[in-house]
Parts: structure tokens; C-alpha cells; sequence
């Protein structure tokens, strides 16, 4: 169980973390050529996503494999699953129905390693 759930955390954390990498570096109009949604926002909220997935990417791996804070890596599963769960409401609304099956992959996946780590 260890081993899936740190096969788990590494590879959300992977995606996390370069997704968030993107949305907080690249300028707005360069992200929307990909992310169509970003052009229903301003650049500060997308930046604030793309910091939040850095940082909760950081957060599923990097507390339990110090030992510092290690609850941390299970309220990051959390709310990065509180995340996926916004994605999903967006694209329902907007009738993009096709991405909603990979936000619920990645909150089962959430699910998984916040159940396993509490």
C-alpha cells in the first residue's frame, strides 16, 4: 500500500507541479492557446491557481518524505482535490464534458492518497 501510494503522490505531484509552474510563469495570452479557460479570467487568478497547484504539488510529497509536518501531504490531497472539483464544475458549465473524466481521475486519485495518508 506504501508503495502505490508513493507512486500515487509522485506522479500528482509531477503534474501539479509543472502545471503550476506554467500557469504561474507564462503570460496569459500564451496559456489560453492551450487553456481556453483562462480567457475567463484575468492573469491574477490564473497565476493564483497555477501557485496553488505548485505549492500543493510540493505539499503531497515533500512533508511526508521529510517527516516535517507530514500531515501536510494529505490536506495538500485534499485541496488539491477541492480543486479538481472546481475544474469539473467549470467545465460541466461550460459543456466541455470530455475533460471533466480526467479532473475525476485526478480526484480519485486525491482521494487515495488523503485516505491513505490520514
Amino acid at each position: 500500500m506504501n508503495i502505490a501510494l508513493w507512486i500515487a503522490q509522485g506522479v500528482l505531484a509531477a503534474m501539479f507541479i509543472m502545471a503550476g509552474i506554467v500557469k504561474s510563469t507564462r503570460p496569459k495570452e500564451k496559456l489560453a492557446e492551450k487553456m481556453p479557460w483562462v480567457n475567463d479570467y484575468s492573469a491574477t487568478p490564473v497565476r493564483l491557481i497555477g501557485i496553488s497547484e505548485l505549492l500543493g504539488g510540493l505539499g503531497l510529497v515533500l512533508p511526508w518524505l521529510t517527516g516535517i509536518a507530514p500531515i501536510l501531504t494529505p490536506i495538500s490531497a485534499v485541496a488539491l482535490g477541492v480543486v479538481m472539483v472546481f475544474a469539473a464544475i467549470y467545465h460541466f458549465n461550460h459543456k466541455e464534458y470530455r475533460e471533466i473524466g480526467f479532473n475525476l481521475v485526478l480526484l480519485a486519485i486525491m482521494v487515495f492518497v488523503a485516505y491513505g495518508r490520514f
